[in-house]
């Protein structure tokens, strides 16, 4: 059977898909134009639509020298903190959550279910409710302006939990007992087994925890003090001031641009993988 489609079939949705890419992308270009020109043209409201001849200054006082009128870090720390924080809290939790389901799903223990829905349950706690005491925590173990306290409250993961049990609970039963024919352990039968099937949604929930992880907000300005612990989202704050005469654009702008690229070169990277995650039915 060949569809037959009209002009206006044809064509509106394409137009209509444009036009959201360029609602989406119009921003990022300014980012990316403004990051070329003068502070005091961005400032004045001139800034032309066409690339100035400020690039190669501009990115390199930001990733070298940083700021001369607040944080005075250069963006390249900020980066690394940040790529070092999301890094952490992507594989940790992945590592914890596939582990809890492993346990849940595939061993028989007092209060089993118990502990899985009093996990489930803290999805129902927002943030605010929660904050104070895991600072209290933290602070109390000395981990203010550390990497361990930037990451390690924010690894535990109800949400991969979840998703890893549901994944486990599909796993044909005839798999177990093969492993155990084999004479496979519960370890052998979960890394020769169970790790691989895991592979594609392992990808898709790397590629959501790295992008939550590396747009943390709240939790980092509140634990780190010192310029040289802060992530670039916090980074980006303190360099806009309440007076935009003070206020380095050009700065800001190659910050913000240069805060695009990891989440977005670890979507290209593992597309693929995130698409067959979120999409495959059987495994």
């Amino acid at each position: 059977m060949v569809e037959r489609r009209t002009f206006f079939g044809t064509f509106l949705p394409h137009l209509v898909l444009l036009a959201g890419v360029a609602v989406v992308a119009f921003p990022v270009y300014l980012a990316v134009v403004g990051s070329t020109h003068e502070s005091a043209v961005i400032a004045n409201g001139q800034m032309p639509l066409y690339p100035g001849s400020e690039a190669a200054e501009t990115y390199y006082r930001t990733l070298v020298i940083g700021p001369s009128r607040t944080t005075r870090e250069p963006v390249s720390g900020m980066l690394l903190n940040s790529f070092l924080m999301a890094m952490i809290i992507a594989v940790g939790k992945i590592a914890i959550s596939i582990l809890s389901a492993y346990a849940v799903v595939y061993f028989r223990f007092p209060l089993r279910m118990a502990a899985f829905w009093t996990i489930f349950i803290t999805l129902m706690l927002p943030v605010e409710v929660r904050i104070y005491p895991t600072y209290k925590i933290v602070a109390d173990l000395g981990l203010l302006d550390s990497m361990a306290g930037l990451t390690l409250p924010l690894i535990a993961s109800a949400t991969a939990t979840l998703l890893f049990r549901q994944f486990f609970m599909t796993v044909p039963d005839e798999l177990v007992e093969a492993s155990k024919i084999d004479g496979a352990g519960p370890f052998r039968f979960f890394k020769d087994t169970l790790l691989p099937l895991s592979r594609t949604n392992m990808a898709a929930l790397f590629v959501i925890l790295f992008i939550y992880g590396w747009n943390q907000y709240l939790w980092p300005l509140l634990i780190t003090t010192r310029d040289d612990m802060q992530t670039i989202v916090i980074g980006i704050k303190k360099m806009i001031v309440t007076s935009d005469a003070l206020t380095e654009w050009q700065i800001v702008m190659a910050t913000a641009v240069l805060a695009m690229l990891p989440p977005v070169l670890v979507v290209i990277l593992m597309q693929k993988l995130f698409v067959r995650g979120l999409v495959e039915t059987e495994k």
